[in-house]
This record gives C-alpha cells, sequence and structure tokens, in this order.
C-alpha cells in the first residue's frame, strides 16, 4: 500500500511541522514510520492512537497540537487512481492481492479509499502479527490466493521486500512509477 498505491505527493505539511519542531527534513516519517510504537502497531501490538500518542509525548506536543500534526501528516497523500484502475482492469482473468505492513486501520482505511473490485485478498500485517519481510506473509498470501509462488508477481518499492518475495519463488517487480510499474508487469505477466 503505503509508496506503491499511496503515495506522498506534497512533502509541504511535513516539512512545515519539521521547521516548526526543529527537526531535520525526513525525520519527522522516520519518527512516524519507524518509531516504536508504529512498529508495535504494525504487527497488531499497538493502536494507531498509541503511535499518536507517543510522538506527542516525545515532541512534547499536547492534544491540539497532537491532532493538527496527525490530520498535517497525511494532508500531502494520494491514492494512485491511475494504478488501482489499471489492478482493477487485470480482473477477473487474474487474482489480485494486497500485501501492506500497516497499522491496525489499514483494511477499514482501504475498503473507505477503493472500489471493493481491486484486490481479491488484502493480508495487513497489524491483523496477523507478521511484516514483510518475513517469508511467511508471502505464503499466507499464496496460500489465502490459491496461487502458486511461480505464477505470481509482486510489486513493491523496497529492496528488501522484493529480496524476499523472490526468495519465497515469486516474481518481484519494482515500483518506480505508475507508467513504468504498469509496463513492467504487463511485460512480466506476457513472459509467463
Amino acid at each position: 500500500m503505503g509508496g506503491v498505491i499511496l503515495r506522498t505527493r506534497d512533502w509541504r505539511p511535513r516539512r512545515k511541522w519539521e521547521r516548526r519542531l526543529g527537526l531535520k527534513p525526513g525525520s519527522l516519517e522516520r519518527m512516524v514510520f519507524e518509531g516504536e510504537a508504529s512498529q508495535r502497531a504494525m504487527i497488531g501490538g499497538a493502536s494507531v492512537e498509541d503511535i499518536w500518542e507517543s510522538l506527542a509525548v516525545d515532541l512534547g506536543l499536547g492534544r491540539d497540537d497532537r491532532e493538527a500534526l496527525r490530520k498535517d501528516f497525511f494532508a500531502g497523500d494520494f491514492m494512485d487512481q491511475e494504478l488501482i484502475s489499471f489492478i482493477e482492469s487485470l480482473r477477473p482473468g487474474v487474482k489480485t492481492g494486497l500485501i501492506s505492513n500497516a497499522w491496525p486501520n489499514a483494511r477499514e482505511f482501504l475498503e473507505a479509499s477503493i472500489s471493493p473490485g481491486a484486490f481479491d485478498q488484502m493480508v495487513i500485517s497489524a491483523e496477523i502479527a507478521m511484516a514483510k519481510p518475513d517469508p511467511g506473509i508471502y505464503r499466507l498470501a499464496l496460500d489465502r490466493s490459491g496461487v502458486p509462488a511461480e505464477a505470481a508477481l509482486f510489486v513493491d518499492d523496497m529492496p528488501r521486500n522484493l529480496r524476499a518475495a523472490a526468495a519465497a519463488g515469486i516474481r518481484p517487480i519494482l515500483f518506480n512509477g505508475t507508467r513504468r510499474t504498469v509496463e513492467a508487469v504487463r511485460k512480466a505477466m506476457a513472459a509467463a
């Protein structure tokens, strides 16, 4: 999900907060996504509220500022409708799935943001207490889909996740922009 179908287009709201808080550019993303509470939430061990509360404590923010930061942090994000439309166009002839290292609210967010026809299966780390690049998450996605590894493609923006998918026998494709990735998927499917 993050970094592929959901990406940040406008970094200004985050940079504004970094300037306000005296943080280096990019450090706010690391604090949000790599913080201890976030890592626990990714495998179902903490709530989304825990993440923002922990961050507020670390940054010395009151409740109002915490909520404003939370809102602003995601204000520049967008769902890649072109990529989602491509995924939907593959169905029903091709099974589609999503494997996401995501917080406990991810399924609710996805169900509200994309049509139910996009994915046959969604494997969300917070729901199964396992995250990429753990080999088990790929096996689980394959099992749930009923697809053998050699017939599967996996698109991700993180090389370590692609290496883990390849080790599981799945053909990896690096996400490097919508059009290039769609072309790479089409080419891989034609070669199969």
